[in-house]
């Protein structure tokens, strides 16, 4: 555990001496936060609080919340909002969490489950758009490194003896290699190595594409000219030469972070949140921390050093093969706001329903 992580849990053993009543009163701050998304203040707490308070009591229990670093006031407003800390202690300790309605569960068997067509990437793919949908947040999925079927290739000059491989698959992922071709290649030549590989590999795996290519050398060499048939072999052989990632990461409903974003600083951190995203490494290490342990994991913040600055949430659970090994992790990304009792349940469902397919 990092430094961070160690000292947020030393503050959070220290909260466990709150009263009821400063609990209860967090608690419906939080809850209001989490609703609206606007400072709070003690008149809206005492409206739903199950005991009766002067809004002047509330006052000062607020007041002691702040200083445990629970909650703080913005310079805008004389409404509080729960820190991370505080959204921690909540999540830990204080959040209720209930069954998932039929709704959802009905929603997340038929899209996950309700097919029996599909390769596992195509399932993956469903679960990740079906948490979009179900949740308003980016759906993210890690799982073992899929040997993506080619739909094109592509050839594109760089600069003298420097060309770009680039490959997309049949679902819309896009790869780039950078490859080393014959000093004054012509630009034909580029274009043709990419019409036979499309005509004679199209829908191919790029481990099927490889081996052919090893296997029919001679007869390439006979039916392109020498340039040509140099770059098909040198342009899959980049390929072939790179080191392999073992995960591989699926992110779907990106549009669903801006939505509903008014203030532009807001904008701002979901920019760069969105950048965040196609940090695929950094990315595919954090969710690969839900593979560490069973059940959903919640992480908040600056908790994790890729949403230092976005200021997001990520909720994500690991899900098994059929020899009960934990083979990758799938969960949602949205605001430190997100709604955490509707979405926890969600994700560890779908984990679990996803266990039992790959059983």
């Amino acid at each position: 555990m990092d430094r961070l992580g160690s000292a947020m849990n030393d503050r959070l053993s220290g909260l466990a001496d709150l009263d009821q009543r400063s609990r209860e009163i967090f608690r419906q701050l939080v809850e209001s936060y989490l609703e609206t998304g606007a400072p709070v203040g003690s008149r809206t707490i005492s409206k739903s609080l199950p005991m009766t308070l002067s809004p002047a009591s509330i006052r000062n229990v607020m007041a002691d919340l702040e200083s445990t670093g629970l909650i703080f006031s913005p310079h805008t407003s004389a409404g509080r909002l729960p820190t991370e800390l505080g959204l921690r202690f909540f999540v830990d300790g204080l959040l209720e969490i209930g069954d998932l309605s039929e709704g959802d569960r009905s929603a997340i068997e038929t899209r996950v489950a309700g097919s029996n067509r599909r390769s596992l990437e195509d399932v993956l793919t469903e679960a990740t758009q079906m948490l979009s949908g179900l949740s308003h947040c980016a759906g993210v999925v890690v799982a073992p490194k899929i040997n993506m079927r080619i739909k094109h290739i592509e050839f594109v000059a760089l600069e003298p003896g420097r060309a770009l491989v680039i490959l997309v698959s049949e679902d819309g992922t896009v790869e780039n290699r950078v490859m080393t071709v014959p000093p004054g290649l012509p630009p034909a030549a580029l274009t043709a190595a990419a019409n036979f590989l499309n005509v004679r590999f199209q829908h191919k795996t790029l481990d099927e594409i490889q081996n052919a290519v090893g296997q029919e050398i001679e007869t390439l060499k006979r039916e392109l000219d020498e340039l040509t048939a140099t770059v098909v072999e040198q342009g899959i052989a980049s390929w072939a030469g790179a080191e392999p990632e073992e995960k591989t990461l699926i992110v779907r409903g990106r549009g669903h972070l801006i939505e509903n974003v008014d203030a532009l600083d807001d904008l701002e951190r979901i920019r760069m949140l969105l950048d965040d995203l196609e940090t695929k490494k950094d990315m595919i290490r954090l969710l690969g921390l839900a593979e560490e342990g069973q059940g959903v994991k919640i992480f908040i913040g600056s908790e994790n050093k890729l949403f230092s600055l976005s200021g997001s949430s990520l909720i994500v659970a690991p899900y098994h093969n059929a020899e009960q090994h934990i083979v990758g992790a799938l969960g949602v990304i949205g605001p430190t706001r997100i709604n955490y009792a509707r979405i926890v349940p969600m994700v560890d469902y779908t984990a679990r329903l996803l266990s039992r397919l790959l059983s």
